[in-house]
């Protein structure tokens, strides 16, 4: 080689003999003469970058701009078709819109396609919906018939029965319930005293307020069912709810009072009406036997004269035996013998007018010789 030619054998360095020490060739000889170190030991070297940046670019060229405008294609299509098929769950129904334009018909729940960006759908629940009014005191003040200002807080609950009129007939379905709810409420308890919104007539303020809710949404053609309207709270204003309770407890003496009074008639009425009712019943008994006697007199009296017409001499004869028995059967009576020594019999008359006379049957009897 020129440099061992150059130096006489020796090395570009000096010193070398073809016996002696190699002299050092340069990096690669030292890299054959290093040891190999095993994988995992020691420091790792970076990658190169410059080389992984070349690699891509040859491997693009490679593939070709064809492979770009595919690879777009099938990522634009992609989400063409996940834009296209939407869920509508089991308590959802949905409504399809062509170009603005809603299509006869209500999805139900399942997996539908669509025609993505030409048609759009909106959801919309199957459940029943509430709207709650007069949540907070400033937005329940209302005044009632008698001029007093009550707290009322209350409840809608409607159901969707036309999504098509829920969705395009008003912009806003739930503020316009919300407004038309409290209107009809603040005209149901202008019209009443404040009684009946406490306490006496609750239900059959909810039913004048769903009747005038239910009647208003139908002009809107909103496509609304009112189920009920619940009144939730009932109170004065915190500013005068002490006075209120105040005269509440006296309207409570006062109810107590008179349903005492109440009672205490009642139970006197029916004393009354038990005592009536038991002369009624004794005078009517009495009525009904003194006319069934004037009756069988009459009918006594009937046979009487028709035995007279027939037979007169026995009828009169019978009729003055009956007399005579009659006579003596009140009295006391003494039979006295006619025979005898003409003297005049000791009659104690005291004892025998004061005893008990004998019975008609058994007429009591003494001689005396």
């Amino acid at each position: 080689m020129p440099w061992s030619n150059q130096n006489g054998g020796k090395g570009p360095w000096g010193g070398g003999s073809e016996n002696g020490p190699r002299p050092v060739g340069g990096r690669n000889e030292e890299n054959r003469q290093r040891p190999h170190r095993p994988a995992g030991g020691g420091r790792s070297t970076p990658p190169d970058m410059d080389d992984l940046f070349r690699k891509g670019r040859q491997q693009l060229k490679q593939f070709g701009n064809g492979g770009i405008f595919l690879l777009v294609g099938l990522f634009v299509a992609a989400f063409w078709l996940f834009q296209c098929f939407y869920t509508v769950q089991q308590n959802e129904q949905a409504v399809v819109l062509r170009f603005g334009v809603p299509q006869e018909g209500i999805v139900s729940d399942g997996l539908h396609f669509r025609l993505w960006p030409v048609e759009i759908y909106y959801k919309l629940p199957l459940t029943e919906q509430i709207v709650t009014i007069g949540a907070q005191e400033p937005y329940g003040l209302m005044l009632s018939g008698d001029q007093n200002i009550v707290n009322v807080g209350f409840s809608v609950y409607y159901d969707i029965v036309d999504p098509n009129a829920y969705l395009f007939n008003v912009s806003d379905p739930r503020m316009t319930i919300q407004q038309v709810a409290e209107s009809a409420m603040r005209e149901v308890v202008g019209r009443r005293p404040v009684d009946d919104v406490y306490r006496d007539q609750r239900e059959a303020v909810s039913a004048d307020v769903l009747s005038i809710i239910q009647a208003t949404l139908n002009k809107y053609n909103m496509g609304v069912r009112v189920k009920r309207v619940s009144l939730t709270r009932a109170v004065p204003p915190q500013d005068v709810a002490a006075a209120f309770n105040s005269v509440q407890q006296a309207e409570q003496e006062r109810n107590r009072s008179i349903e005492q009074g109440n009672e205490e008639r009642a139970k006197k009425l029916g004393v009354a009406n038990g005592q009536a009712a038991r002369l009624h019943e004794a005078a009517a008994a009495y009525k009904g036997r003194v006319v069934e006697e004037a009756r069988g007199e009459a009918r006594q009296f009937e046979r009487m004269a028709q035995e007279a017409a027939n037979a007169p001499q026995a009828t009169r004869f019978r009729l003055y035996m009956e007399a005579v028995e009659h006579l003596l059967s009140g009295s006391g009576k003494l039979v006295l013998d006619k025979a005898g020594s003409g003297a005049v019999p000791y009659l104690p008359l005291n004892e025998l007018m004061g005893a008990k006379p004998a019975s008609p049957s058994t007429p009591a009897t003494a001689k005396r010789k």
